[in-house]
């Protein structure tokens, strides 16, 4: 027998041995241990079917308490795409326009809102091209939102008219800029139109529809007692963990940017949703005209609304994508419509090297995947 039969053999049992004993939880625990984090999460959705939920390691590290299947994980910018659910409900509703002018919603409000940012537009806002960026600066809108009392509802008002109030530097709609400030505008819209806080907006028309019990607002969990897994900052060598708490998070302002936590199980019926929506399946929260409007990358930067929309060749067309951390977590999914399959993965840290453990458990779930590990149904 020649080296190089030997070698194919070797290689074609290594695969086989692999493919037998591959499990998600095992995944999981490999790249997890390798990586040191407290814990990892993951669910899997087949043929529109979510067939498996895995989590583990501990729910804050130093600590024996493991985490479970159940348990509430922080989806940081994910929250994004749930937001936008939100408008094209209320678009469906009739009390709102994908082309609601910041002038049209606010006309209140008009005499504080420079006039280069009233034909910002709703789309504009979903999509990151108001012309609002990102400033982390010490006088930053961010850092102000800390500073903000009162109800959400006259709290992101007062958003609007600290974003608006100077003449924007970008032309709204000329390019992309990242902007948390432009979902937080987006979500005072829907509170606006509707007389409700975007929360309660949230659970009636988005979470309770899809049986999304376990969801909620900010980090998860009750101080004093381990009852869910706690966010962790880096610290020198060893993960810290936080306790909930106002500093547990971004302002609760922020809300519509990503402050949503849920079960893994919860978050894979959001993406489900989705996923079916891409397809045209009738019968759904939205229509499919709807769907296909939020899934448009009508401006050509591979980002709809609140999806990133990259093609990739394991998804046979457009994937639906998303990160998302508030720097003390971390989750993404990878989803391909055509193919009826998704991933989703979530860490509680979001330091690195939370990011690069999540994308390998992902490239890894994929692989499975396409090698025909979940035919067999939930795990």
């Amino acid at each position: 027998m020649t080296t190089r039969i030997v070698v194919v053999l070797l290689c074609i049992l290594q695969r086989s041995v692999f493919a037998q004993d591959w499990t998600l939880a095992g995944e999981l625990e490999a790249r997890r241990s390798q990586h040191g984090l407290p814990a990892l999460g993951a669910a899997v959705i087949v043929e529109g079917e979510i067939v498996a939920v895995e989590a583990v390691g501990v729910r804050a590290a130093g600590r024996e308490e493991a985490v479970t299947r159940d348990d509430l994980w922080h989806l940081g910018s994910c929250t994004k795409a749930m937001t936008a659910t939100l408008c094209g409900v209320l678009v469906e509703d009739g009390l709102l326009r994908w082309d609601s002018t910041v002038a049209e919603v606010f006309a209140d409000q008009i005499d504080a809102i420079h006039e280069g940012w009233r034909v910002v537009t709703l789309a504009q806002l979903l999509r990151h091209r108001s012309g609002l960026a990102e400033d982390r600066r010490p006088d930053s809108l961010h850092a102000r939102m800390w500073t903000l009392t009162g109800p959400m509802i006259d709290r992101r008002r007062r958003v609007v008219e600290l974003a608006f109030a100077g003449e924007p530097d970008v032309p709204p709609g000329s390019a992309m800029h990242y902007s948390n400030a432009g979902y937080v505008i987006a979500g005072a819209m829907c509170e606006r139109v509707t007389g409700k806080a975007w929360e309660d907006l949230m659970r009636e028309r988005v979470f309770r529809p899809l049986g999304m019990d376990s969801a909620g607002f900010g980090p998860p969990g009750r101080a004093g007692t381990i009852d869910q897994p706690r966010a962790h900052r880096r610290t020198r060598d060893a993960w810290a963990p936080v306790e909930p708490g106002p500093r547990a998070d971004n302002p609760g302002v922020l809300g519509p940017a990503g402050t949503v936590h849920a079960s893994l199980g919860d978050w894979a019926k959001f993406v489900r949703l989705h996923m079916a929506g891409a397809r045209g399946d009738a019968g759904l929260l939205l229509k499919p005209e709807t769907f296909a409007a939020m899934h448009e990358d009508a401006d050509g930067q591979t980002y709809a609304m609140g999806w990133g929309t990259p093609d990739r060749s394991w998804a046979e067309g457009r994937a639906l994508s998303h990160a998302g951390s508030n720097t003390m977590w971390y989750c993404v999914v990878w989803a391909a419509p055509a193919k009826g399959f998704a991933v989703l993965i979530a860490t509680n840290c979001g330091a690195e090297p939370a990011p690069k453990a999540c994308d390998e458990v992902a490239g890894a779930v994929i692989r499975a995947w396409q090698r025909g590990e979940f035919a067999g149904g939930a795990e």
